[in-house]
């Protein structure tokens, strides 16, 4: 990955980042919002320390592990990615939480659009808010939109030091055997 200078990274705080998306997905992944890095390259999950391409692969989900440049493969695996807050930002901590009920909203127009069998939130503080739901917990959400089931899995990124790829990958991997039944490479 090339390095990019520190008036780069901040060159992008504010700017969006393209949805990998397409209707009828199985499972929608949505991310918190976007980091620097990933708003500068075009690329979700896009700083190196960050775990989604590792769980994603160990989870079952894809054949290999993807790099962040190979998203768009993902349409064909029947997954997408979106954020719960368009803008970037160099973390989280930065968002407010109007923005997080706004980019609730929008998220369910985006799924009443494009009806995946799943949204999978990654990061429970992040759905607690935009779909106000303060006592959530990870996994199968009760609740619905419309025909698409809600789910939270752990935030990857680098900084949640609760969870390491071993552990990240088998919360995802509860959501995989859900979409798709039991990996046969597990067995």
């Amino acid at each position: 990955m090339p390095r990019h200078t520190a008036e780069e990274l901040a060159a992008a705080n504010g700017r969006t980042l393209a949805d990998v998306i397409a209707p009828d997905l199985d499972v929608l992944f949505c991310g918190i919002n976007p980091g620097l890095l990933s708003a500068l390259t075009g690329h979700h999950f896009a700083r190196p320390g960050n775990r989604f391409w590792p769980a994603l692969h160990r989870s079952g989900f894809t054949p290999r592990q993807l790099a962040p440049s190979e998203q768009d493969q993902l349409i064909g695996l029947g997954l997408g990615i979106t954020n719960v807050v368009a803008r970037a930002t160099a973390g989280a901590a930065e968002l407010r939480p109007e923005e997080y009920r706004t980019g609730g909203e929008a998220l369910r127009a985006k799924v009443a659009e494009f009806r995946p069998r799943w949204l999978a939130v990654v990061g429970i503080g992040a759905y607690r808010v935009a779909f106000d739901a303060p006592k959530a917990v990870m996994g199968r959400q009760e609740r619905e939109l419309g025909a698409t089931g809600l789910w939270v899995l752990p935030n990857p990124s680098g900084l949640n030091a609760h969870y390491n790829v071993d552990t990240l990958a088998a919360a995802y991997a509860e959501l995989r055997e859900v979409v798709r039944g039991p990996d046969p490479a597990a067995a």
